[in-house]
């Protein structure tokens, strides 16, 4: 865990998004704000770097990305693949979860999200 940096210019949008979120955003906040998942905190739409990334864990070095119908077009997956390789390279590791997922199958996102995390704290005890 270390502190990332970002470009300040970001914070004020970060907030506009914060205030501006999309249903499938607040349905994934509502179950990883104020530590609910495992006791871990998450920030969302945090400054990384030259980007702001919907869901973010500094401990868990994790970032959760919604994908919904602006991700679609080629020209966005090329987007999105550049700046997820740049962030990865951060050390960063991501999960991206669909629009429609987070709608009608939120159970199924938030068992993804907990495999993550008892895989990382496995992962951890076995490093000590």
């Amino acid at each position: 865990m270390y502190f990332l940096d970002y470009q300040k210019s970001l914070k004020e949008f970060s907030r506009y998004l914060r205030k501006n979120s999309t249903l499938s955003e607040v349905l994934l906040w509502n179950e990883l704000k104020a530590g609910k998942m495992h006791g871990y905190r998450f920030n969302r739409q945090k400054p990384l770097g030259n980007y702001i990334v919907d869901f973010y864990c500094n401990k868990l070095s994790l970032v959760i990305e919604v994908d919904g119908c602006s991700h679609e077009s080629e020209d966005a997956f090329i987007k999105d693949t550049e700046r997820q390789k740049i962030l990865e390279e951060m050390r960063l590791k991501f999960i991206r979860v669909d629009d429609l997922d987070l709608k009608f199958n939120l159970s199924n996102v938030i068992r993804e999200i907990e495999t993550f995390i008892l895989n990382w704290q496995d992962l951890q005890a076995k490093n000590l």
